[in-house]
């Protein structure tokens, strides 16, 4: 849609990443640009919150993919440097299948390579093969696909990318590609996690997103120094120096169209005039709840249809101690990995014995936490849609602390000083998430590309839509490309 900038005004619901990336390179190219964000803070689910001396940061905990975030501050002339102090942990992460069976992933990839091997003979020569593989799917998905706005699979037709769709291994399952390479059900544990966060089981997921493999042992885990909420207050430093206007505290409650066209944006404090309005909001939310029925492009039914990425179960927890054989990422895979799976996108259920993920950033930045004590960051994957409660809550917290202090060796429990927790309830009124989900759409082989929810709405001319339920997909550097592309 050719549009000139000049006086232009547009409207972006909601500050997260995408919003965020939106807003800034919209103010970049000329436009006037307001963006309206229901919360206190900027960030959508990687906000913070400070308590007792510990500095939680809410959602997002992974930092991955440099190089793309690196290329979006490029676009306006800086470098993440110039916000950021950034360091690459080593070891990236660690996974304990059970008590004395642990795996920690090296930062290089030579000594990763070994750990490999110590799992599944000729593991560490497969895994060059495997990555070779997951470079060319990282660096032609980047090139030609993820910053693409999928609205037509016309613009797939050229023949050189039709080449790459089938090398890219789009329609062969991330479980069956994987397979080839490896046997030892751990080292496909390994590989298969990233994926899992992606929204789907492995076998759902296409082949393509072994780039995630490459992003997480080449390209390496990464840490801003202060916490994952510096990114946040570096994308919204560089939105207001391109001159975007921020307006906080304001829930948008209404989008007037008029003859195709999106006019007003209403929220429960103004009435903003818009020339184009980008909705960085959640996808369901804004069709279903700030549009009549004829201006949606998805019906109730089609919703339903979707496959959602997980919710989750988090808790933020202060220990009044340092705790041992805890790194930074540690992620807890001493359970049943398919039947928490089939929990997830089967049965959709509460897990019986879960997985789950924990961050101790304190490990890395003093700063996060008080002296000689620990800041925790535990997360369970879980099925969107589920009814929770505080007693189921505070029992799945018990299971969870009991395994931590199996594989740490200590009491934790008696040293929490502060405990808060955050579930599916949560994630619909703080961000409007459709049945609370964390992550967004999940990546399926029917809903990559072209086949997710489309970036611009097939009813109002001038409504376009950002963020986790449309392309290129959940994740924060997928978020902030999404902004850019719309």
């Amino acid at each position: 849609m050719a549009v000139r900038s000049k006086n232009k005004k547009v409207v972006v619901v909601g500050a997260g990443f995408a919003g965020l990336s939106a807003a800034a390179s919209l103010a970049r190219d000329g436009f006037s640009v307001t963006l309206i964000e229901k919360n206190e803070q900027t960030g959508g689910r990687a906000r913070v919150f400070r308590q007792n001396g510990f500095v939680f940061d809410m959602g997002p905990s992974w930092y991955w993919m440099p190089d793309v975030i690196e290329k979006y501050f490029s676009r306006f002339g800086k470098s993440v440097n110039e916000y950021l102090d950034l360091v690459r942990l080593d070891p990236s992460y660690q996974v304990i299948f059970g008590k004395n069976e642990i795996t920690k992933l090296p930062a290089d990839f030579n000594e990763l390579k070994k750990e490999f091997e110590k799992l599944e003979t000729g593991a560490g020569e497969r895994l060059d093969s495997f990555m070779k593989e997951a470079k060319f799917k990282y660096d032609a998905g980047m090139k030609d696909f993820v910053y693409k706005p999928s609205i037509n699979i016309k613009e797939f037709a050229d023949i050189s990318l039709l080449t790459s769709v089938f090398r890219l291994d789009m329609f062969k399952s991330f479980s069956v590609h994987a397979g080839k390479y490896f046997k030892n059900p751990k080292l496909l544990r390994l590989l298969e996690f990233p994926v899992l966060f992606l929204g789907a089981k492995p076998a759902n997921t296409p082949a393509l997103y072994s780039l995630m493999n490459y992003a997480d042992m080449k390209l390496g885990t990464w840490y801003p120094m202060g916490g994952m909420y510096k990114l946040v207050e570096a994308m919204t430093h560089l939105a207001i120096e391109t001159g975007v206007e921020i307006k906080l505290n304001e829930s948008v409650t209404n989008i007037e169209v008029n003859e195709k066209n999106a006019n007003f944006v209403i929220t429960d404090k103004n009435y903003y005039e818009a020339d184009i309005v980008v909705a960085g909001a959640d996808y369901n939310h804004v069709e279903q709840n700030l549009l009549n029925s004829k201006e949606r492009s998805y019906s109730t039914k089609y919703w339903e249809s979707k496959t959602m990425s997980p919710s989750s179960l988090i808790y933020y927890v202060g220990v009044k101690k340092k705790l041992k054989n805890i790194l930074h990422h540690n992620l807890f895979f001493d359970a049943d990995f398919d039947r928490h799976t089939d929990s997830i996108y089967k049965s959709k259920t509460w897990p019986e014995d879960p997985l789950f993920y924990m961050c101790c950033p304190s490990v890395t930045d003093k700063s996060v936490a008080p002296e000689g004590m620990e800041n925790l960051f535990i997360l369970i994957p879980v099925a969107a849609g589920l009814n929770d409660s505080p007693e189921l809550q505070d029992s799945f917290f018990e299971k969870v602390i009991q395994r931590i202090e199996t594989h740490c060796g200590e009491n934790i429990k008696d040293f929490i000083v502060f405990k808060r927790s955050y579930a599916g309830s949560d994630f619909k009124s703080d961000y409007n998430s459709y049945k609370g989900n964390a992550y967004g759409l999940a990546n399926t082989l029917t809903q990559t590309a072209f086949l997710r929810p489309s970036i611009k709405s097939k009813k109002v001319n001038n409504l376009f839509y950002t963020g986790q339920l449309t392309v290129p997909g959940p994740g924060v550097p997928p978020s902030i490309i999404s902004g850019q592309v719309v």
